[in-house]
């Protein structure tokens, strides 16, 4: 089903709508990903435009924390409840576009389309729907599925989720712009050892793997308890690794346990959460990240490689990008024990392997995913997707 074109008529408005469902409040890729994109807007923007965000979950700021100037915060946390929040979001986001329409709205969640959709349609408004990776790689409802089919523009951030969302959804795939996760090299940077986190978690003298992941039930698929199956075989190869794990959730009691029952519980360290501004510290302890898992991009990947460090991921999802087909890493069956140990037997102990060579490493994440290469993108995107017209399924 398709749409007819939207007018674009000239309406004077140089504003740009965002809508999310968290921005600050809660760590995760997904967050982090909205906020590099309103901070690149905010760079790359021409000077009369504006964004306007209303963000769902997050509680009201006092002062935006980026963007000032050119980015206006409306959040909706503080509301009694999450439906009433939804509510008061979307109440004040239609009455805003209808005095004034702006130039696109962008739809930052499949959980949010459906609305969007309804409010832009009546005002004739384009809207570009922003994509992740796993809600859309199953079909979705009926009235879903037509919006996302109906929004003037795709973003979606990797390859294998453009390809199974296409599948799924009955989308055309040459329609769909891929606008995969940005890295700063600014901040996640090579450098030597933190002695005081090596002794901290008593690290010192070991190969360290290393893993950041949300420990919950419904995030196994991260790979953890894969990796730490993997750990004796390692271990036979290089007697002194060990395994950190950083993040929190209600999985961790289930995963000491499995590191106990496979006999590498003095080889497991659970770190618990890692504020975003310390896990570059954490990147450089490590000799190699290993998340054998299911993304629909997976930023961790380059924020080791931006340190220089090796990875590790699966073969069937979105971190072919990241690890470019496995030129940048190894990649192995997501839950295939012996398949991460050999990999990781390799990246530890293998000389001359270029995947292992930091330096090399670090310069091809930059110069594919640096912040740079993201803001060109988004700057051609955003000139590029109100004039597009609107999709067909």
């Amino acid at each position: 089903m398709s749409a007819k074109p939207r007018s674009r008529s000239a309406r004077g408005s140089q504003w740009d709508a965002f809508v999310f469902l968290e921005v600050f409040d809660n760590e995760g890729g997904i967050q982090t990903y909205n906020q590099n994109l309103l901070t690149a807007y905010a760079c790359v923007a021409e000077p009369n435009r504006r964004g306007r965000a209303w963000i769902l979950r997050d509680r009201p700021m006092a002062k935006p924390p980026i963007g000032e100037g050119r980015l206006e915060f409306n959040c909706f946390g503080g509301a009694k409840s999450r439906a009433i929040g939804r509510l008061q979001m979307l109440a004040s986001l239609a009455w805003n576009l209808w005095i004034a329409p702006p130039r696109q709205v962008f739809c930052g969640h499949i959980n949010l389309v459906q609305a969007i959709a309804w409010i832009c349609q009546i005002r004739r408004i384009p809207y570009t729907v922003l994509t992740h990776g796993k809600e859309v790689w199953d079909p979705l409802s009926p009235p879903a599925r037509r919006a996302l089919q109906r929004a003037d523009a795709l973003w979606i951030v990797s390859r294998y989720s453009r390809d199974r969302a296409s599948q799924a959804n009955q989308l055309n795939p040459d329609r769909v712009d891929l606008m995969p996760c940005p890295v700063d090299g600014t901040v996640f940077r090579p450098g030597p050892k933190p002695p005081e986190l090596l002794t901290q978690y008593g690290l010192a003298d070991c190969k360290v793997l290393m893993t950041v992941a949300r420990l919950w039930p419904g995030d196994r698929y991260k790979g953890v308890d894969v990796t730490i199956r993997a750990l004796p075989l390692i271990a036979r190869a290089v007697p002194n690794v060990k395994y950190l794990v950083i993040g929190r959730g209600e999985d961790r009691p289930r995963l000491e346990a499995l590191a106990c029952e496979m006999g590498v519980g003095d080889r497991v360290v659970f770190a618990g959460f890692v504020p975003t501004e310390a896990l570059p510290d954490f990147y450089r302890a490590a000799d190699l990240y290993v998340m054998p898992s299911q993304e629909g991009f997976g930023i961790a990947y380059l924020e080791a490689m931006a340190t220089g460090v090796p990875v590790i991921s699966g073969d069937d999802d979105g971190s072919a990008d990241p690890l470019q087909d496995g030129r940048l890493g190894w990649r192995v069956p997501h839950r295939d024990s012996e398949a991460v140990a050999r990999a990781a037997i390799a990246a530890l102990t293998t000389r001359g392997d270029r995947r292992c060579d930091g330096a090399w490493l670090r310069q091809e994440a930059l110069g594919l995913f640096g912040v740079d290469a993201f803001r060109d993108r988004l700057h051609q995107l955003l000139n590029r997707s109100p004039q597009r017209g609107p999709r067909k399924p």
